[in-house]
């Protein structure tokens, strides 16, 4: 064949695939708009039923399925248009969260979402926290201005995100809950990424579908709004009037499908606020969906239901190759510390280090550039042995002139003065001859000294408990050091969890970021870096500055002055984590001490298995000795 024929052969093959693949394409969007047309002719609502309709916010509370149609209008479509409350103080929270717990008692889903506005290509706090019920009532959690001048936010708001027992479902909520953590310390338990339940249950979703927006087109027929100008909408603006905070129930008309698009438009002035609370709603009916709430005829408990979730709760998204096939999360990537049984909390985001074969263990840690043990010793007067010392101290007997070099091979210098204390007996743990390795895989170099009670619970414990005890200094590798700490990290929050000594929330931070200063300082640094503001957004940032300084007349040093604003506040309610926690066991006296002493000793004992431990190594060490010396009354003062 020549070679312009095959040529021709070739392009010719390409332009028929190309329109074949158009004409497909042209044939699916109509299909799609059919079936979403066909959605708008509906019975016509009764005038029982539309008198009501205005005094219903939400789905009557029973403990029955979801039915498809009620009176003409779907489930799904009373999620979408129903009522939204915005939340900007503890007074309003509490009103919503009422009607919250009644909903999350019948069905407990939430679809959660969050809005944050950049900077300068700098995200900011979360603005706002999007949390929608399965009957679609959304609240509207403006979070900067509910800690603002250093508020604690609410304990039920703190202890509903972290219920792992009521799901936050979503596009992209994992994401959401670590910046809810890093922003406000805010843990976020019981997530569902609805993408894996759309790959599981859906094989005609694709990757590139993924989309909250893709998704509700192709499985609920409804289109969501993601004009550029309400995803960067300014959502730390103190603009949400009475008027628009809360969003009413409008009165439903007989097209179903034209219901949801009049609800849009009902009132532009809430356009804002439907945009914010969209997302969350069409996030719970998309998981309802999908775990077939609108299609079962008969009763179906909730926890069979659930069983559609298995495998997928408290797991970041990932697409195929990277930890997802087909909707299932591959093994690597579920593995989780449950197999180290009740010892290690639930919430346990992220594996096992030692199961990272991309990521090398102990990078970052700085290894020793001397050994820990010299194994030189000191003697008594009439040569008793008392314990071992590095060189370095041994030396400074020597040099202060009150010991005497006995050898050099073993280090031994004799004291000229009557020690305070003896060893009980020849096989002390202050005698024993320690080698330079580490205790748990072996490995003689890049190892570290390992505090087994950590140091920020240590640094509490009475005097008696802690001076000159080396017994739990121990040699780790930079790589068991690194997977000995990923452990520690599960025990202290099983520790928060049992004493209310949360870890890196508000209570346990030292300072805090005052969002209203924040917020000025973010307005003032934009109006002097960007050029080319727009004039109606500059006038805002400008209006932030006049209200906070209380001044109509802003001068460029007023700009600069607020630009440099310290942004942290002393927190009058720190407590640090680890000093609630000693506080507590004090409370039971020294014996109560010994146990969190001894329970850190064990845990390092199950979750590291150190095979090199050093001879009379004990989870006991020192516990007979204190109870001997100073008994059980002895009066507990923290350092």
């Amino acid at each position: 064949m020549p070679r312009h024929a095959g040529i021709t052969l070739g392009v010719a093959s390409l332009v028929g695939t190309t329109v074949g693949f158009l004409v497909l394409w042209k044939y699916l969007k109509n299909r799609r708009k059919q079936l979403f047309a066909a959605g708008d002719h509906r019975d016509t609502v009764t005038d029982d039923i539309e008198s009501d309709t205005n005094k219903q916010l939400i789905i009557k509370h029973v403990k029955e399925p979801l039915k498809t149609e009620s009176a003409g209008i779907s489930v799904v479509e009373k999620i979408l248009v129903a009522n939204v409350e915005t939340v900007s103080n503890t007074d309003e929270w509490e009103n919503v969260w009422s009607l919250l717990k009644k909903d999350t008692d019948v069905y407990p889903v939430l679809g959660m979402d969050c809005e944050w506005v950049s900077v300068d290509g700098k995200a900011n706090p979360v603005s706002l926290l999007q949390m929608s019920s399965y009957s679609g009532f959304c609240a509207l959690v403006r979070l900067p201005q509910m800690s603002r001048n250093g508020h604690v936010l609410p304990k039920t708001l703190l202890n509903l995100l972290a219920d792992n027992g009521v799901l936050k479902v979503g596009v992209g909520c994992w994401e959401d809950s670590s910046k809810l953590l890093n922003d406000y310390g805010l843990s976020v338990k019981g997530i569902v990424d609805i993408r894996y339940l759309a790959m599981r249950h859906r094989r005609d979703i694709f990757q590139n579908t993924l989309s909250l927006k893709s998704l509700s087109e192709t499985i609920l027929s409804f289109p969501l709004d993601k004009s550029f100008q309400l995803r960067c909408s300014n959502w730390d603006a103190d603009e949400f009037t009475k008027d628009q905070a809360k969003v009413p129930f409008p009165e439903m008309q007989s097209n179903g499908a034209a219901n949801i698009q009049s609800h849009l438009a009902y009132r532009c002035s809430s356009t804002k606020v439907l945009y914010a609370a969209r997302d969350a709603q069409v996030s719970v009916a998309l998981f309802l969906h999908l775990l077939g709430f609108f299609s079962t005829d008969s009763t179906c408990p909730w926890e069979s239901l659930l069983g559609k979730c298995q495998g997928l709760v408290d797991v970041p998204f990932k697409i195929k190759g990277n930890g997802i096939s087909n909707g299932e999360v591959s093994r690597s990537s579920r593995q989780r510390k449950e197999r180290a049984g009740d010892q290690l909390t639930q919430n346990t985001q992220g594996n096992d280090p030692r199961r990272n074969k991309r990521k090398p263990l102990g990078v970052g840690y700085s290894a020793r550039k001397s050994p820990l043990y010299d194994n030189c010793f000191l003697h008594a007067p009439d040569g008793q042995p008392l314990c071992t010392c590095d060189r370095k101290k041994a030396q400074w007997y020597l040099d202060k002139g009150i010991g005497d070099l006995v050898s050099t091979a073993p280090f031994i210098v004799k004291l000229r003065f009557e020690p305070s204390g003896r060893p009980e007996s020849s096989g002390d743990y202050y005698l024993t001859v320690k080698e330079n390795i580490c205790v748990v895989c072996g490995k003689r170099e890049s190892y570290i000294r390992k505090n087994i009670v950590p140091h920020e619970y240590r640094r509490h414990f009475p005097v008696q408990m802690k001076d000159h005890n080396s017994h739990d200094v121990l040699l780790l590798c930079t790589s068991c050091h690194a997977v000995s700490n990923y452990y520690d990290s599960h025990l202290k929050q099983q520790l928060a969890e049992q004493f209310n000594a949360p870890i890196g929330c508000e209570e346990g931070m030292r300072l805090l970021e005052d969002p209203a200063h924040r917020q000025v300082r973010s307005a003032a640094r934009a109006l002097l870096n960007a050029a080319k503001i727009p004039e109606p957004r500059k006038e805002e940032l400008l209006n932030e500055i006049r209200a906070f300084y209380h001044s109509e007349d802003v001068t460029e040093e007023k700009i600069k002055e607020a630009a440099s604003l310290e942004t942290r506040i002393f927190n009058e309610t720190y407590t640090p984590h680890g000093l609630k926690v000693v506080q507590k066991h004090a409370k039971g006296g020294l014996r109560s001490l010994m146990e969190l002493e001894k329970r850190w000793r064990e845990h390092f004992l199950d979750t590291m298995q150190p095979k090199h431990l050093p001879q009379q190594w004990s989870v006991d060490h020192n516990h007979s000795k204190l109870l001997k010396k100073y008994g059980d009354d002895l009066l507990i003062q923290l350092c």
